[in-house]
């Protein structure tokens, strides 16, 4: 079975301002992708009518199927029908069961239909009206040449409401499509490319029907397996033989899959071993603490933090030594130890966590650049410490580190698992 090929066109002169984000064309990827059809191409087309019927004429020729959002209302800047009317070469007039439709709507809502308003029940002739329930401007369907185009309102929840209801059940029927199965598997703690080099003879035995794309991020890499071209069950089985295959090359640094963060994997191992655990922080900012109580339930195993952004709170609330900081410094080796086993104390909680650095973008020296971070780990048993060097972004120091200290609390919980 040939695979469908989709084109996703959003026009609107606000979305090339940067005035309002397209989130339209990622939900219509994701909606299709989940029917079995490859989305090929997103573009978007200002409020030009030649510009938008030279996008429908490549589009055309690209894609099997061409899903259209914005520029269906009532006022003169929203010229998308117009341009369909062109393209598909027929008039526009009013659709009666359009106008019915509208009319009905606006009553509902105590609106008077204005002329303007029932222009939004003026269609090209060409197209097959699709009813829009939750907005007045229907959507359209077009076929010439075995190739389909839908036309959609940018509003998001309306433009759902009609793929949801509507337009993917169709595009199923129509089209056959087959089923396309993705696996996300999350790794921290290793780069892409030392990755790539430790997965390479897994790589190369991978069969043709599932293909591997690497997803860098903010320390982590994450692996994408996406098969096709089988039933959905096979593709499924497939996908878990091969899972199994990569763990004795990678299995130290993958810690969850899909939709599993860092956060929920810790809150699942603290939870089976009946683990607590405190935070203090210093540059992170209370960011580390977000992270872990971002997970629901995690009132059972976080017990509290501190974030000590200055040294006497460092001193009074945490019980760092004076000479600690006078010696080392806040960001320091000596000073993150001593925050991470005195938190551990006054929250009496199993695992102590601490975070010091300097985020930036100002603050280093050449002893200590931007972007010196000091993270610690104290379980009562032993300690755990890390120097991180980083570069200059503040944000990214923040996240990156965070992560970093998250990946610590994993790799010791594992450990005991």
């Amino acid at each position: 079975m040939n695979p469908v090929h989709a084109e996703i066109i959003t026009i609107g002169d606000e979305i090339l301002y940067g005035q309002i984000i397209d989130t339209n064309s990622q939900w219509m990827s994701e909606a299709l992708d989940e029917i079995g059809v490859r989305t090929i191409r997103k573009t978007t087309v200002g409020d030009n009518e030649k510009a938008i019927i030279a996008a429908f004429q490549e589009a055309f020729i690209r894609a099997d199927l061409v899903l259209i959002t914005g520029g269906l209302g009532p006022t003169h800047d929203d010229i998308t029908k117009k341009a369909l009317a062109d393209y598909f070469d027929c008039p526009i007039s009013i659709n009666p069961q359009a106008l019915a439709e509208i009319r009905v709507l606006f009553e509902k809502r105590g609106f008077i239909l204005s002329e303007t308003n029932k222009q939004q029940a003026a269609l090209p002739e060409k197209c097959e009206m699709i009813s829009n329930k939750n907005g007045s401007a229907p959507g359209m369907w077009f076929e010439q040449e075995g190739k389909v185009f839908v036309s959609m309102p940018g509003v998001p929840h309306e433009m759902k409401g009609l793929m949801k209801e509507a337009i993917l059940p169709r595009i199923e029927k129509e089209f056959h499509t087959s089923p396309i199965f993705h696996k996300i598997i999350k790794t921290s703690g290793i780069g892409e490319s030392w990755l790539a080099d430790k997965i390479q003879p897994w790589v190369k035995k991978l069969p043709s029907h599932i293909k591997l794309a690497y997803l860098p991020g903010l320390g982590e890499v994450k692996l994408r397996l996406t098969a096709s071209g089988k039933p959905q069950v096979q593709l499924e089985s497939d996908i878990a033989t091969q899972i199994e295959q990569l763990i004795p090359l990678a299995g130290k640094y993958i810690y969850g899959f899909d939709q599993d963060t860092l956060q929920k994997v810790i809150g699942q191992l603290m939870t089976a071993q009946g683990k607590s655990i405190s935070v203090a922080e210093s540059c992170s900012g209370g960011y580390v603490a977000h992270l872990i109580t971002s997970i629901p339930g995690s009132s059972n195993y976080f017990k509290g933090g501190v974030v000590a952004y200055d040294d006497q709170i460092k001193i009074d609330v945490l019980g760092v030594k004076v000479q600690t900081l006078e010696d080392f410094g806040a960001v320091s080796e000596e000073t993150v130890t001593e925050m991470a086993k005195n938190v551990r104390k006054r929250f009496k909680t199993d695992i102590g966590i601490a975070i010091s650095g300097i985020a930036g973008p100002d603050g280093g020296t050449d002893e200590k650049p931007v972007g010196t971070i000091w993270i610690t780990l104290a379980d009562g048993h032993s300690l755990s410490t890390k120097k991180l060097t980083l570069g200059k972004l503040r944000d990214v120091n923040i996240k990156y580190s965070s992560n970093a200290l998250l990946r610590m609390v994993w790799q010791t919980l594992i450990q005991n698992n």
